[in-house]
């Protein structure tokens, strides 16, 4: 099966996964997010060297707080506001919106901005994807059942083909990060390790019909 990827990374940055960022700070249990970071790093590395095209998406928010949640919904649940009024997360420009020094971009690499769950909700990735021709999209990242589930849900309804990397993936709620592999597997895509992907490049089952990404600067 011949497929042209790009690999997406959700959401990889200090304020959720550092040490240090707000997350950390608040007291939040962030050693799942960070337990995953060695196989994010494989995994891009190993598709630089392919030229495949890596996408990091950023929750950003505004320090004005123009964007947030609760400006929005009426109907909020607790776990979502993330004590809004005390932890200033990822606020534009600053080192906690900044993705992880671990797994930090490189010129070439894209940064899609994002105030909502999903990387498609008013941003340019999708437009980047159509002029590259992309057809499916890797995803790695946090949070499994938040953000990245959002993600390959529109992948899927927007047409692209979804491959969830189980091992680079993670969630605060085991329960919830295994019913989110369950339903994209059961609905939406492959839910496999970074190993079984490989594998799958190297036999010939999966041939990665280049993508060449333009020289960028990056953003962020």
């Amino acid at each position: 099966m011949e497929i042209k990827p790009v690999l997406l990374i959700v959401d990889m940055q200090n304020g959720f996964c550092g040490v240090g960022g707000s997350f950390d700070k608040f007291g939040f249990n962030i050693k799942p997010y960070r337990e995953i970071i060695p196989n994010v790093k494989y995994i891009i590395e190993r598709m630089r060297s392919m030229t495949v095209p890596v996408y990091y998406a950023k929750a950003i928010r505004e320090a004005s707080g123009l964007d947030l949640l609760d400006r929005v919904h009426r109907i909020l649940p607790d776990s979502r506001r993330e004590k809004l009024n005390d932890m200033p997360l990822c606020i534009r420009g600053t080192w906690d919106a900044d993705v992880i020094d671990e797994i930090y971009p490189e010129e070439g690499d894209y940064i899609v901005e994002k105030r909502r769950d999903s990387v498609f909700q008013d941003t340019e990735f999708e437009l980047w994807l159509r002029s590259f021709g992309a057809n499916t999209i890797i995803f790695t990242g946090i949070d499994s059942y938040i953000c990245v589930e959002s993600s390959a849900r529109d992948a899927f309804n927007k047409g692209y083909d979804v491959i969830l990397l189980k091992d680079c993936v993670a969630s605060r709620e085991r329960k919830l990060h295994e019913a989110t592999l369950a339903q994209i597997a059961e609905a939406y895509g492959w839910v496999m390790t970074t190993s079984g992907l490989m594998e799958k490049i190297e036999t010939g089952e999966l041939e990665l019909s280049g993508i060449t990404p333009r020289p960028v600067s990056v953003a962020g």
